[in-house]
Parts: C-alpha cells; structure tokens; sequence
C-alpha cells in the first residue's frame, strides 16, 4: 500500500477524471465500489444539481469519493466550494484555475484536496499551497488541456523530481501496462478519464462509446491553438468541421460558442456526431470493448502485474 490509496482510503490507486458532463454519480459509485476514487464532475452544473449528485453517491457507496471543480470553468464557484465545505466531500479535486485560495478552507472541512496541474512549477506551487496530492497530466488526455502540450512521459518525472507528496500520472493511460509505465516514471497511481468512458456504467450515448471502440491511433485531434483554447476531441463529423472552421480563421467568439457544453452534450449524451463534439484521448486507438469498472481495473491490476514479471528479465544486472 502506497501514500496515494492511504490518503485517500481507497483499495486501488485508479483515480476517475472530473469530466464535465459525463462524470455522473453512477460512473463515480462504480469507480469507487470497484476499488478506486469515483469523482463527481462540477463542470458548470449549478450546485442544486451537484448537491442531488453528492446525496445520490451517499446513497448508494460508503466508500470515498471526490468532486472535482473547474475554477476557470464553474460559473457559480464560490457557492460550489461552500457546498463542498458543508458537506464536508472526502476529496475534492481543483483544476483548470489556481487552487492556492481553496485549499486551506477545504482542508480546515477535512477534505483531502488534489491539484491537477500542467508543469512543475504549477506544482511546486499547489504543494506549496498544501495540497496533499498532485495530479500531473499530459496533453495526451481529452479535452481541455494546458496550452504547453507536454507529454505524460516526459511530465510525471519531472513533477516527482520536485515535489514531496505523491503525484498520479494522468493522460494517455487505460490499461495494465500504461499504469506501470506511470508506476516507473514515479507516479503513486493513475487518473482515468476516456477509458472510463468506453465502461458499461458510462452514463453517455452509445454512439460515444461505439466510436472509441472504433478508433485508430491518428482519430483525436487538437482544436483551439489559434485561440489559445487547447482541446483533444476525436475525430468525427463535427470535428471535420471545426477543423474546417479554423481554417477558415473564425474568430475565438465562435470557436468558444462552437464548443461549449450545449454542444458537447449534443456530441457526448445525445449521440448526434455530426452536431457536437466527443472529448477522447490518445488512449481511445487501445480501446477495443465496453467492460464493467470492475472488470477494467481487475484486467489492469493482472495486465501490470505480468508485463513486469515479463520485463524484469530484461534488465541489466549489476556485476
């Protein structure tokens, strides 16, 4: 057992990503049931709507769970943090926004305050800040991501060179071997978000999770650089034409109404490809099936354990 699951009080160290308008309470439930952290995405939900999503995970799992708040992103945050205050919310996961002015007060409610962060220095900071946990993700991840573009692999150990608390790798992961891999570059554990997804308890369409299925390795592309709006959506109809659209040079006016949460949940939960967009990362060209929560982290836990009895062979020895 490692610092990760020990802070959180968790069985597992899979973490489920704060995904707006797809990280729904019965995805959390299934996550933190099987062993790992379930979050609750705020996104721009208003708190009634985030209050009935916090009595439903109560309802149904005595196990921990988060929510995660978008700072830049959530229109009513102050009433939001004040709600997870109340509540007292074992963890509450803060990004896209500074965390510095949040985690005293969350902490003082006995919740356990995750920061997800784009660079080291943003990291330095959070754990300055108390912070009990980094979250370090690459540009690999879906959706909204920091306008840097670093890669995971180059990130987590760069991030666990300079921070003392423990750091989950996030982006580009969903099975046994990427989470070694995240083990070996330093990681205490893994944030999941689109692999998650393409699971039976994904309350999305199934045109969603049919196209992940579906996917190659080159169907995300990157939306936003002109804007500064940096964005990994997979590639379909709508997609082809916001590329088309960028081309054209919208202006940012029109790329932010473009892809706005009306029309990602045309894309994510009403399935019409061709009118919204689906957020998907890298790892959606290794997604080949829909398995249960349970059934995604018990594969992971075997795959990672025989991928390092089959590598350990070729490591050098010390004479």
């Amino acid at each position: 057992m490692n610092e990760l699951v020990k802070i959180l009080n968790i069985e597992l160290p899979f973490i489920q990503g704060g995904m707006g308008n797809v990280s729904h309470a019965s995805l959390a439930i299934a996550v933190s049931e099987a062993g790992g952290l379930g979050t609750i995405g705020a996104g721009t939900l208003p708190p009634k709507v985030i209050k009935e999503m916090i009595a439903e995970i109560r309802a149904k799992t005595n196990k921990p769970y988060a929510v995660n708040v978008p700072l830049s992103v959530q229109p009513h945050l102050e009433e939001v943090i004040s709600l997870l205050i109340e509540y007292q919310v074992p963890v509450v996961s803060l990004s896209a926004g500074n965390p510095a002015p949040f985690i005293q007060p969350l902490k003082e409610a006995k919740s356990k305050v995750m920061c997800v962060v784009a660079n080291h220095k943003q990291a330095l900071k959070a754990e300055a800040a108390g912070a009990d946990i980094i979250i370090a993700e690459g540009y690999e991840a879906a959706g909204i991501n920091s306008t840097e573009e670093l890669t995971t692999f180059t990130l987590i150990p760069k991030i666990t060179s300079v921070v003392n608390i423990p750091v989950v790798a996030a982006g580009g992961i969903g099975n046994g071997k990427g989470f070694l891999a995240a083990l070996a570059l330093g990681a205490q554990g893994v944030q999941l978000g689109t692999r998650l997804i393409a699971t039976q308890e994904a309350n999305v369409h199934e045109n969603y999770k049919a196209a992940l299925c579906d996917a190659e390795f080159n169907d995300t592309v990157i939306v936003g650089r002109p804007y500064q709006k940096i964005r990994r959506i997979l590639k379909t109809p709508y997609a082809d034409k916001l590329i088309e659209l960028e081309k054209q040079e919208m202006n940012k006016a029109t790329h932010l109404k473009k892809t706005d949460e009306t029309h990602h949940i045309l894309g994510a939960i009403e399935g019409k490809l061709d009118q919204g967009h689906i957020n998907a990362g890298q790892i959606s060209s290794l997604i080949e099936d829909i398995p249960t929560v349970s059934e995604l982290f018990n594969r992971m836990i075997q795959e990672s354990t025989s991928t390092f009895k089959g590598i350990s062979s070729f490591l050098p020895m010390n004479k």
